[in-house]
């Protein structure tokens, strides 16, 4: 495993390392972060649910950008590369899961629900210790997790990322200013390339056209925003809405749910009262197979 950053210094990949090598096909690993704690690009032999019970991690894989608020957690395949930002102080709560258990419940990244029952269920499971009784708590806890993850619906929280340097800087820029009103002729500036060109690579390299990659990015950074406590109203300025109701339609829209229950749900105390239902818009996790 090759790491750099804050979390996974030597010692602390030595703490880690017995979660990886377990013998159970499931156990849980509970640590709280300060903000900014950060790692490199890094991966595990086993595959994780990443969960925060409070704070939103930000995660970067070679080719997408994942926001995960508290009411979310993210599956990552056994190996896959991945670099984690603490936005604000984190308690994170994550499951490994062995390469048997791993594949009755996907085979690919995603950012998935989390039910009011898995959140209960990771917290127990994390309470567990690496070697609980076959026939015991844990089995039936990695039992229902596992249920529970394949159940679980996916979200579109995943932002492609691209390679091609010019686009990079472009994309770096909106990232850093989500609001940011420049279209794609200033944008071109920056980036040494023309709007054309822009336009034709954000195509190529994400499968979205240039506003609606921005406008995804945006709504991404609002609902960490409104995790974070901030108001519906500084969301919609964030998402680049100058319409209240029009951005909490968009936002209802994209995620399931409205950005005061969004809001709501970023609070550790309001964790326990996650909604079950599935947005319109998503998709089952367990057909992630195909």
């Amino acid at each position: 495993m090759t790491t750099s950053g804050q979390i996974l210094s030597p010692s602390r990949q030595a703490a880690i390392r017995p979660y990886e090598t377990a013998p159970r096909p499931l156990v849980g690993f509970a640590k709280d972060y300060a903000a900014g704690d950060a790692t490199g690009l890094h991966a595990h032999p086993r595959a994780q649910l990443l969960y925060a019970v409070s704070g939103v991690m930000r995660i970067d894989t070679p080719r997408a950008a994942y926001m995960v608020p508290p009411s979310t957690a993210l599956f990552l395949p056994a190996g896959a590369p991945h670099a984690v930002r603490m936005d604000g102080p984190v308690a994170m709560r994550a499951l490994f899961l062995r390469e048997d258990a791993a594949t009755r419940v996907a085979t690919r990244t995603a950012v998935i629900t989390v039910s009011a029952l898995l959140r209960e269920v990771i917290l127990a499971a994390c309470a567990e210790p690496l070697h609980w009784d076959l026939g015991g708590r844990g089995h039936h806890l990695a039992e229902l997790a596992l249920d529970e993850i394949a159940r679980a619906a996916s979200l579109p929280l995943g932002l492609p990322m691209p390679r091609d340097p010019r686009l990079c800087r472009a994309v770096a820029a909106l990232r850093a200013r989500p609001d940011d009103p420049r279209g794609l002729d200033a944008l071109a500036a920056l980036s040494g390339a023309s709007s054309r060109t822009l336009a034709r690579l954000f195509r190529a390299e994400t499968g979205l056209s240039f506003r609606q990659w921005r406008q995804q990015a945006r709504m991404s950074e609002a609902l960490s925003a409104l995790t974070d406590g901030a108001s519906p109203a500084r969301a919609a300025a964030i998402a680049g809405f100058a319409s209240q109701p029009a951005f909490g339609a968009a936002f209802r829209g994209l995620f399931g749910i409205t950005p005061g229950q969004a809001r709501q749900r970023g609070r550790p105390a309001a964790a326990a009262h996650i909604s079950t239902r599935v947005p319109s818009s998503t998709t089952r996790v367990g057909g992630m197979r195909k």
